[in-house]
């Protein structure tokens, strides 16, 4: 049986959640590594507070992810795959050796920071759920404002689709949602247009930041945000962490793709339960745990478990 880690994306943030993660002297190397990287305490930015902004989500989300991956490896347990939603890419990419720590936790700055000052307000995202894609499309098609833009954006699950955009243009999308049948629809605790084409000067920025930085050949295969392929080349892995903001995320094919080729325990990293939530609905045949609703000890035993058995 092979074991995937997922790593949640923004959105899974809760304040106090570095407060959650394992104690010890690996996680707390991670933590002391941060706080010198970002010349400040890493602490202040899990408060209920500092989580109103994208850059103190994103920092929080990719330490989180990190400690999680590395309390478990100190045990002793590598998984076969590593897929990450959104931001959670970066976490992934740092997991599989293809960029270290520090160099993520100043991309991950900068991606926000650029984010937050290219719609600091009246932006976001939103969800629907229970209504088919080309459904959706017609309806974005139908609202679709240039002065109040909204585009599909992520696709969670078959029938679990985001938005972004203009607040105004995704509210009209939701309400003609719900009016067409739509299980729920609702905004989201995000507050930038993330994974749309409002973004491509973000992630042409980002590409630039990149090439600064070393990238190495992954050491665990890494599953791409933007095209839900096996990725092993440094540069493709690059380019799927500076343009999956401008792009959207196609988390059901990655996750079928780490089914595909033999993953049946999902592990999701702190602080996330959604991306176990989902894979536990589309793959019911597999294991499927979260750490933050397991337990470090349940998961650790499980991932045990099952590779004893490969």
């Amino acid at each position: 049986m092979k074991v995937a880690f997922l790593f949640p994306g923004q959105g899974s943030q809760k304040p106090g959640l570095l407060n959650e993660l394992r104690e010890g002297k690996t996680v707390q190397e991670i933590l002391e590594t941060a706080s010198e990287t970002l010349n400040e305490n890493v602490y202040i930015h899990h408060s209920k507070e500092s989580l109103c902004s994208t850059k103190s989500v994103q920092i929080s989300l990719l330490t989180a992810g990190f400690a999680g991956f590395k309390a478990l490896e100190a045990e002793g347990i590598i998984p076969d795959f590593v897929a990450g939603h959104s931001v959670g890419g970066v976490s992934a990419a740092v997991a599989a050796g293809v960029i270290d720590f520090k160099n993520a936790i100043k991309f991950v700055k900068l991606r926000a920071d650029l984010m937050e000052r290219a719609y600091p307000q009246g932006y976001g995202m939103g969800v629907v759920i229970g209504m088919e894609a080309y459904t959706l499309q017609s309806l974005v098609s139908q609202y679709f404002d240039e002065k109040f833009p909204v585009f599909m954006s992520n696709k969670n699950a078959p029938e679990q689709i985001t938005l972004s955009g203009a607040l105004s243009g995704i509210n009209r999308v939701l309400n003609a949602a719900k009016a067409n049948g739509a299980r729920s629809a609702s905004l989201l605790n995000v507050s930038t247009p993330s994974h749309c084409p409002l973004f491509s000067s973000v992630s042409q920025e980002l590409c630039v930041a990149l090439d600064d930085i070393p990238f190495h050949r992954p050491l665990i295969p890494y599953v791409s945000n933007r095209g839900a392929r096996l990725l092993f080349k440094p540069g493709d892995i690059r380019l799927d962490l500076a343009e999956s903001i401008s792009s959207p995320v196609q988390w059901h094919d990655a996750s079928t793709v780490l089914y595909e080729n033999g993953t049946r325990l999902f592990i999701e990293m702190p602080p996330g339960n959604v991306l176990s939530r989902l894979a536990s609905k589309e793959f019911p045949d597999a294991r499927v745990m979260s750490i933050s609703e397991n337990g470090y000890d349940d998961c650790l035993f499980i991932a045990k478990r099952e590779k004893s058995t490969k």
